[in-house]
Order: structure tokens, then sequence, then C-alpha cells
């Protein structure tokens, strides 16, 4: 149903939770393809056992490489990008099954709701590591913990119809390793016309937030702030609070508007100009540091 994209660097432990998640979870057979960097680690020797479709690199290409390698070999008509930490709970499939089947349309990006212990969009705590999760404490909770269709959705896993990612060509590779690269993702889309930016209350998963025990890695960190400024004239914040009228974090929680129709262009009020100079101003500064 469902062409799943899952990049990995060196993080075997999350990413069999995440490939078993799937599994167990799943009504339908999805199409799974695993980027591999590097996989010194075992995450390559686990799939090749396991008869999962992958690409593969010897170096870390970054995520937005990775995603758009592992992407090319989608068999379906719908490419679902998540990262290798998240557990989908029972339900996650047949709920973005559901709601395709009511857009009369291609345009759409539609996300899951995260439950992480300590931030996310729903805290609960079922562990903050590969070591402590308990997954049958989520299981036995996870259908009682409410929340709503949101608007703004703009963050991974989501689901893009293949025909919209490949006109928009995917991730942006000036983004790697990853920073900046979802915004940057939406503000494509939007260009190419998408409106309906959906977060369903019913496609949950559980998100690691903790990482302190993961193994450590050497990262570089891109500025991806800088790099969306510098090519849209905007920040992040700025789009996500004028066009897509999405989430805002605060006190470690994401605080989200209910979901209410396609979102319309801009109100261009005192507010969107205000905020607008502040920008030109950050995009003015952004070149001289």
């Amino acid at each position: 149903m469902f062409s799943i994209i899952l990049p990995t660097y060196n993080n075997l432990e999350y990413l069999k939770i995440t490939l078993e998640s799937i599994s167990k979870n799943s009504k339908y057979k999805h199409d799974i393809i695993v980027h591999v960097n590097e996989g010194t680690d075992g995450s390559l020797d686990y799939i090749k056992s396991k008869k999962i479709d992958f690409t593969y690199s010897q170096k870390n290409l970054g995520l937005c490489t990775g995603v758009n390698t592992a992407a090319k070999k989608a068999k379906t008509n719908y490419i679902l990008y998540s990262h290798d930490d998240m557990y989908f709970c029972p339900g996650w499939d047949t709920c973005l099954e559901n709601e395709v089947k009511k857009l009369n349309t291609d345009k759409f990006y539609l996300s899951a709701s995260m439950i992480e212990k300590n931030s996310g969009h729903i805290q609960f705590d079922a562990g903050d590591n590969f070591l402590d999760f308990d997954e049958d404490k989520l299981l036995k909770n996870f259908e009682d913990i409410c929340y709503f269709d949101f608007q703004g959705s703009h963050w991974a896993p989501h689901l893009i119809h293949k025909k919209i990612w490949n006109q928009i060509g995917g991730f942006s590779e000036e983004f790697n390793p990853g920073m900046g690269s979802d915004p940057d993702l939406n503000m494509k889309l939007w260009q190419n016309g998408v409106r309906i930016f959906k977060g369903l209350s019913n496609f949950k998963v559980y998100h690691f937030g903790s990482i302190s025990l993961r193994k450590k890695k050497t990262l570089s960190v891109n500025n991806g702030t800088r790099t969306f400024l510098r090519k849209w004239k905007i920040t992040p914040t700025f789009f996500t609070k004028h066009y897509l009228r999405g989430g805002v974090f605060s006190d470690n929680k994401i605080i989200c508007n209910e979901y209410n129709g396609p979102v319309q262009d801009p109100v261009k009020n005192f507010l969107y100009f205000k905020d607008l100079i502040k920008c030109k101003i950050k995009l003015l500064i952004s070149y001289f540091q």
C-alpha cells in the first residue's frame, strides 16, 4: 500500500523497534526501503538478513540524500518517510488509508501525532530509549490517549503522493545532513499547490525523544534555518506561522491548532508585515555571519 522510506545511520536497536512495529501493527503489507548510511553497527547485515529492500552508502550521505536515494525504488503511489526511532502504533495504516480515500486530490501532506515522554504532541511515558521501552504499557494505553486532527503538519512521519514527491524533487540536498529539510519540503509543496497539511490523531507513533543512551556518533550539523532563510527570504517560523498555521513549541510541548480544512493564503495584516520585516533583517544579518 505505502512505500515506507527509512534512512538510518548506525542506529540498529531503534531501527529494529521501528521495523518490528510496522510488521506487527500494520493491516497491510507495505513496500519498505531502508537507506543504510555506513551500517558499521550491524544494521546493514540486519537488513539483509530480514530480506528488506535497501540502498546503501559506505559514508553518511545525510538524511536528504539518503531518503531521495531510497525513494527512487518506491513501488507504490505513496511515499511515507519516517525516522528510524519511531514505534508505529496499531491502526496507523488504516487511518491513513481512510484519510486518503476521503480526499479528492493527490495534493496533500498527512502526518502522525507524536507520543513522547517529555515533549511531542502527547506526553506519555513508555520509556526513554530501547533499553527501557515498555511496549506493553504503550499498547494498553495508546487508544485512550486522546488528541485531535491538527492544522499545519510539517514533520515526519508523513505521507505524500509519489507524483507530487517527484514533481518537487523530494528533499533538497543542500539541507544535508537534514536540519531545515522539513519546512523546505513543505514550502516546495506549497509552491506546487498543496494546501492540505493535516496531522492525524489516530495515526500515532511513539518517538524516542531522549537519545542520550544511543551509540555516540560524530555528526556535522547544518544551519538549516539560515539555508532556508537565504533560499526563501523568510524564516521557517514565519512560514509555519503565516502559511501553515502550524504548531509551536511551548514548555517542551507542541501546541497545535485543530484542523479546519485546507489552509488559505497568508492574511497580510499588520502582524504579517511586522514579522516579515524581522525576516528581512535576519536575512541581511545572515550574510555577515
